[in-house]
């Protein structure tokens, strides 16, 4: 294991000027700081994680706080996940995952000790109770979603209500006139997360404009729930020709439900969906989709978060513009 006497012997300085370069508790110069960056990659050093604490008052630790709780889809919050460690990573940092719902208590318990130096919040709520204590903490935190007030808070999200608008503008835009939302487990709505309420305000919002019927059903994740829903939707609405899904598990046996009840995807049926792109595409018949970036929302979190780290002005609010792409369950609407 190589150690910081090493590193000062073949960058020719003492220890201590090493601690220096790596802690910045005093000046050194250029010259020799960069004969240390050098010395340091070459030979493979890596600052004992403790010591470096010790020196900068940083652990070099990001808690990702992701409470999971039903009605999660928890694939793809592990998309999230892995962009935030591999993000992370690149900026030497290691990423400290909360699963528990604990709310506040989780959050206090891990600010007020040396454990991480900020923290990423996931599974925001409109009226979300943590927002009074992340307000309060002397940690820096993002979170991925908006809450309905996000004064004072940094926020970073897909823009899910033009995502929803975006899914039903693409179906009006086929010429159907009678479409459905199927939404996420009816506990996702109870607790107000943001980003399904927001998914149905901006589908309702598109629906109103282009004068389309329309009608909103939670959804639980489960095949036999994808069959009643289906039947549910062609009972209350016969003329219905087009389906916005935002509830990742369901796509596959959807589309199932709806031919075993005698309509073909796309020519009796378009479906759309709010998904990660690799899924759209893996369905039996891909679906036009609003893509999830999970990537970019993860990363992007992690950059706000070390600009916050070191000092530098982020902004307040990050949406990400929805992306629509065209795949074979969607087709212009049969007109009797």
């Amino acid at each position: 294991m190589v150690k910081i006497t090493d590193v000062a012997r073949h960058a020719g300085v003492s220890p201590s000027t090493v601690s220096y370069a790596l802690s910045g508790k005093r000046p050194i110069s250029e010259e020799t700081r960069l004969r240390v960056e050098a010395s340091i990659r070459e030979l493979g050093y890596r600052p004992h994680a403790g010591a470096r604490a010790l020196a900068s008052s940083r652990s070099n630790v990001l808690a990702l706080v992701i409470p999971l709780r039903t009605g999660i889809h928890v694939p793809v919050v592990m998309q999230f996940a892995v962009s935030v460690v591999t993000t992370a990573r690149r900026h030497d940092h290691d990423v400290l995952l909360l699963t528990q719902e604990e709310g506040e208590e989780g959050l206090r318990r891990v600010a007020d000790t040396a454990l991480v130096d900020a923290m990423i919040v996931m599974d925001v709520q409109l009226d979300d109770p943590r927002l009074p204590l992340l307000r309060s903490l002397d940690r820096p935190s993002v979170m991925i979603g908006f809450p309905a007030e996000a004064d004072g808070l940094t926020c970073i999200d897909l823009d899910f209500k033009a995502a929803g608008e975006l899914c039903v503008e693409r179906l009006a835009g086929l010429g159907h006139r009678v479409v459905a939302l199927v939404g996420s487990p009816p506990e996702v709505y109870v607790r107000g997360t943001a980003f399904a309420q927001r998914v149905v305000q901006g589908f309702t919002a598109a629906a109103d404009r282009n004068r389309l019927a329309s009608s909103v059903h939670p959804c639980e994740a489960a095949p036999a729930a994808a069959a009643a829903v289906a039947e549910q939707l062609l009972c209350e609405q016969p003329a219905l020709t087009g389906v916005v899904v935002h509830n990742e598990p369901l796509l596959e046996p959807l589309i199932d439900a709806f031919e075993q009840l005698g309509l073909r995807v796309p020519g009796d049926l378009s479906i759309t969906a709010i998904c990660p792109d690799e899924l759209a595409e893996s369905v039996r018949i891909p679906v036009t989709s609003v893509a999830l970036p999970t990537a970019e929302l993860g990363s992007g979190a992690v950059e706000l978060l070390m600009k916050k780290l070191d000092g530098k002005t982020v902004p307040d609010a990050t949406l990400l513009s929805p992306r629509l792409t065209e795949r074979a369950s969607t087709a212009p609407r049969n007109a009797p």
